[in-house]
């Protein structure tokens, strides 16, 4: 096995990628363990963060380091929140808080008619900190965005986030239901086959 850091302390997202990277001979450990601090995320891109990510928990440890960038992006806000997601309401004076940030993203698209979005995920993986070909993979997952939240589970934007072709909100699915479709698992597959291509 090889033992890569995950650039987050988020125990979900470690049980989630140490699950699908176990069959690429991966072993995650979370950066906190291995006592890496919190990278800068000053870009404005998914992948620039990502990699920003990578790189910094690489350096400190000297392994091969897995980060991901995600968030939500709305065609009628020329992408917006985007890489702000977690943070959009306060950005404009609001509380960051996950309540926040939908009243807020609701409010602005009010006068819109175009209500599509994606949920986008972007990972990368770099096997030392200068790696001149990081494997980059992208998952996305098509929805609407309704004015009046449905469903208990998930977090963020979920209870907002409608999928037209299953007339239910992220929030309505059983969490292994949303773990099967949702845009981070579309990108962890993509880097699974990308992670497999490489050591073939």
């Amino acid at each position: 096995m090889t033992k890569v850091v995950l650039a987050s302390n988020n125990a979900g997202k470690l049980k989630e990628f140490s699950a699908i990277l176990a069959q690429a001979g991966i072993d995650m450990v979370a950066q906190g363990e291995l006592g890496v601090s919190e990278a800068e995320e000053p870009h404005a891109t998914f992948v620039e963060n990502a990699l920003a990510k990578a790189r910094h928990a690489s350096r400190q440890t000297g392994l091969p380091a897995l980060a991901d960038d995600s968030g939500l992006c709305t065609q009628a806000l020329n992408g917006a929140p985007g890489v702000y997601s977690a943070r959009y309401a306060a950005m404009a004076g609001g509380e960051k808080s996950d309540a926040a940030n939908n009243r807020h993203l609701v409010a602005q698209l009010a006068s819109q008619t175009d209500r599509s979005a994606c949920y986008v995920a972007v990972l990368v993986y770099v096997s030392s900190a200068d790696d001149p070909r990081p494997l980059i993979a992208e998952g996305s997952w098509q929805g609407r965005i309704i004015d009046q939240p449905r469903g208990d589970n998930g977090f963020g934007y979920d209870p907002y986030f409608y999928l037209p072709d299953q007339d239910r909100t992220v929030a309505e699915l059983e969490p292994a239901e949303k773990n099967a479709q949702s845009h981070r698992a579309q990108a962890l597959q993509v880097l699974l086959g990308a992670l497999r291509a490489r050591v073939a």
